[in-house]
C-alpha cells in the first residue's frame, strides 16, 4: 500500500511540476509555437507550399482576396525554383512568407550543420526574389527534436507549428476537412493547409465565412505571435510573461 501511494504521489508531482500529456509521457523538451494564448478572437491561416501533382496557389490567392484575408505561406525551396513569379505574387498581395526548408528533409535525421545549410539556401532564394527574408520557419513534415528547435531558434527564426490541422493532404473529403477545422478552433489558433490539396480551395470560403460570422479575425502569423517576453506551456501554446 505504501508503494502504491508513493507512485501516485510521484505521478501527481510530475503532472503538476512538469506538464503531462498522454500515458507515461512527460514533455520536458524544446517545442515550436503551436498556438498563442489570447482572449482576442484572432487566428492565423497558414499554407505549406511545395511541389505536388496539383498547385492551387493562384486559386487560393483569389479566394483570400475575395474575403479580405491575409495568410502566411511557408514555401519550400524546390517550389520557389519553379515558381518565382508565384512567390512574387504572394508578396504583392500582402501575404507573409515563411521558410519551409529547401529540400523538405526530415531534420531530425540530419546534422546541425546540414539543417543550417538547408535553411540558408532557401532563405537566400526567398530574399533574392522578394527582396526581403523571413523570421518564420516551419519544420518539414512537422518533425522536430531539441537539436532542430535549438538550431532554428539560434539561426534567428521563430519555429511555427500548428494546433488546427485540416489534414487536407489526405484528401478524405471536403466535409470531413471542414468539420475537422471548425470543431477545433480557439482564439490564437494556427491553422494548417496545403497548396496542393484537392478540397482546400472548395473549403476555404465556408471556413472563412463561418469563422468571420463568429467574430474571428484572420491575421498573419507574425502579427499573432509574441516576439519576446513569452514562454511556451507543455502544449506549445505561447504565453506572455
Amino acid at each position: 500500500m505504501v508503494s502504491v501511494l508513493l507512485l501516485i504521489a510521484i505521478g501527481i508531482s510530475l503532472f503538476t511540476n512538469y506538464g503531462y500529456k498522454g500515458a507515461f509521457t512527460v514533455l520536458n523538451r524544446k517545442l515550436p509555437i503551436y498556438s498563442v494564448d489570447t482572449k482576442e478572437k484572432k487566428l492565423a491561416i497558414t499554407f505549406d507550399v511545395s511541389l505536388g501533382e496539383n498547385d492551387y496557389t493562384e486559386k487560393i490567392l483569389d479566394l483570400l482576396d475575395k474575403y479580405n484575408v491575409k495568410a502566411t505561406f511557408f514555401v519550400v525551396g524546390d517550389w520557389v525554383d519553379r515558381n518565382p513569379d508565384k512567390l512574387k505574387e504572394l508578396c504583392r498581395r500582402g501575404h507573409e512568407i515563411g521558410n519551409h526548408s529547401n529540400r523538405h528533409p526530415d531534420m531530425t535525421k540530419i546534422s546541425r550543420e546540414k539543417i543550417i545549410e538547408d535553411i540558408n539556401i532557401n532563405e537566400a532564394k526567398i530574399r533574392s526574389i522578394t527582396g526581403s527574408g523571413t523570421k518564420l520557419f516551419r519544420c518539414p513534415g512537422g518533425a522536430y527534436d531539441d537539436n532542430v528547435i535549438n538550431t532554428v531558434e539560434k539561426s534567428g527564426y521563430y519555429c511555427i507549428q500548428w494546433n488546427v490541422d485540416s489534414v487536407d493532404w489526405k484528401e478524405q473529403g471536403a466535409d470531413i476537412e471542414y468539420r475537422r477545422i471548425i470543431k477545433n478552433i480557439k482564439p490564437g489558433s494556427i491553422l494548417l493547409f496545403h497548396n496542393s490539396a484537392k478540397y482546400t480551395p472548395e473549403n476555404l470560403p465556408s471556413i472563412i465565412k463561418n469563422l468571420q460570422s463568429r467574430g474571428y479575425k484572420f491575421v498573419k502569423v507574425g502579427d499573432l505571435i509574441h516576439k519576446d517576453n513569452y514562454r511556451l506551456n507543455y502544449e506549445g501554446k505561447q504565453m506572455a510573461n
